[in-house]
Order: structure tokens, then sequence, then C-alpha cells
């Protein structure tokens, strides 16, 4: 009974010795599986916050691109404008053109009355003064009218320029949305 004793004590010693070592290995195990999921969950905050920023900047990107976007259209507006007053001054340049050309017919007419009309010299050479006041005025009035249509040209020439610009910046930022 004694050795039976002893044999019987002899495997609970080992099996307690083994359960303990068990015992150790998975506390081992469940500290480094803690070590592990604290990491991840390290991890997981930094990259939560990098996804904020990205979408912050996203949207300031966005923002940005709408400003832009809308600058574009306010400046096609002003240009559709300019043009269309470029047509308004090319009209009235070419009717200012006609009537210079009336005046300058009448006045060659006046001109062959008061040769065929020697008598009516004085009355034909007022009348050719009148007329080359007339035409003076007219020219000067299509002067006027050049030089507005020139300044128009001038302007519309620089709201495409600046069309272009917002146009190009809008392309850029298109083509690289992840930067900020």
């Amino acid at each position: 009974m004694a050795i039976a004793l002893g044999v019987v004590s002899a495997v609970l010693l080992i099996s307690m010795l083994v359960l303990w070592s068990q015992s150790g290995d998975r506390a081992k195990t469940i500290v480094e599986t803690q070590n592990r999921l604290d990491q991840a969950q390290a991890a997981v905050l930094v990259l939560q916050t990098q996804l904020a920023e990205a979408k912050a900047g996203a949207a300031r990107i966005q923002k940005r691109m709408d400003e832009a976007k809308a600058d574009s259209t306010q400046r096609q507006a002003e240009l559709d404008k300019v043009k269309a007053g470029d047509v308004d001054l090319q009209t009235d340049l070419d009717k200012a053109r006609v009537i210079a050309t009336d005046f300058q017919t009448q006045m060659e007419n006046a001109k062959v009355a008061s040769i065929k009309h020697q008598g009516e010299v004085e009355i034909a050479q007022a009348q050719a003064k009148v007329m080359l006041d007339q035409l003076n005025k007219a020219k000067s009035d299509l002067a006027d009218v050049q030089a507005q249509l020139t300044e128009s040209k001038a302007q519309a020439a620089d709201l495409q320029t600046k069309l272009e610009t917002a146009e190009k910046l809008i392309a850029k930022q298109q083509k690289s949305p992840g930067k900020s």
C-alpha cells in the first residue's frame, strides 16, 4: 500500500507539474494575445485618424474644385457678354462706315453739282462744308467705335486667358484628387 500510495503521489505530483506548466504556457499565450490585441487597436486608431484627415482633405479639394468651376462659369459668362458687346460694336462700326460712305458720296455729288452750276457756287460750297463737317464727325465717331471695339477685344482675350487658366486648374485638381 505504501508503494501504491507513493506511485499515486508521484503520478499526482507529475500531473500537477504538467498542469502547472500548461497553465503557465496558457497565461503566457493570453498575455501575448492581449499585447497583439492592444497593438491592433492602436493601429486601428491610427488608421481611423488618417482616414478622418483624408476625408477632410478630400472635402477641401472638392470645395476648391467647386469654387474653381464656379469661377470658370462666371468667367465664361463674362466672356459671352463681351463677345455679345463686340457684335454690337461691330454693327455700330459698320453703320458708321455706311454713314461715312453716304456722306462722302453726298459730298462728291455736291462738288459735281457745284461745278455744273457755276451760279450756285456759294450754296454748293456751303453744302460741301456741311458735308465735310458731317464726314469729319462721322470719321470721329468711327474712330471712337473702333477704339471701343479694340478695347472690347482686349477684354475678351483677357477673359479667355483667365478661363483657360481656370480650366487647367480644374483639370489638374481632377487628376490628383488625393493631394490637398
